[in-house]
């Protein structure tokens, strides 16, 4: 992508020493994207949608990717923080508006001294459906050609062809498969 126009089309904050790896064939607009520390990457691959979501990484050897064709509705919220944390997001799946997924808490929380709350990664696998206003919360994975209801929170992992629903969310449904296209049958 033309490094001119992602910049005009998005609001880009970068400090520290990053990288930024965008796919001439992926649309990215009206996003504000923070990236802060040093060591940290921002892959978005070919054929990936983006459009009003924020995408923040704040910390050191932190990683967001975008695998190719996947669809990210609006005012979605990807926060990878602290050290050594990514989320990833397979290839071909399908974000709703509203999705959240965090690494981290956004604070320490101590007991007898020690920190009981570390930052963890989230994988998304391929062909993964989060409906509208579902949360992923820090160390959950979710596993290819899953979906996840509406409304959702995602506090453990969630295995492959599963529907997934509920707060927290539980798998209700397995051997699923699903498809972009609505048939009227």
């Amino acid at each position: 992508m033309n490094n001119i126009l992602f910049k005009i089309r998005n609001r880009v904050r970068l400090s520290g020493t990053n990288s930024v790896s965008i796919s001439r064939g992926a649309r990215i607009r009206k996003c504000d994207i923070s990236i802060k520390g040093n060591n940290n990457k921002l892959i978005i691959k070919n054929g990936v949608n983006i459009k009003g979501s924020k995408i923040e990484i704040n910390g050191n050897n932190c990683s967001i990717i975008f695998e190719e064709n996947t669809v990210i509705g609006e005012n979605c919220y990807f926060s990878s923080r602290e050290k050594d944390t990514l989320i990833s997001i397979g290839k071909n799946s399908m974000f709703s508006r509203n999705i959240k997924l965090m690494t981290s808490d956004g604070h320490d929380i101590f007991c007898d001294e020690k920190r009981i709350n570390p930052a963890k990664s989230i994988i998304i696998g391929e062909h993964v459906w989060l409906a509208d206003s579902v949360t992923v919360l820090k160390g959950c994975n979710i596993g290819d050609g899953s979906v996840v209801g509406i409304n959702s929170l995602v506090t453990k992992d969630i295995g492959e062809n599963k529907i997934a629903a509920g707060v927290p969310a539980v798998e209700i449904k397995d051997n699923i498969h699903w498809d972009e296209k609505l048939t009227f049958s």
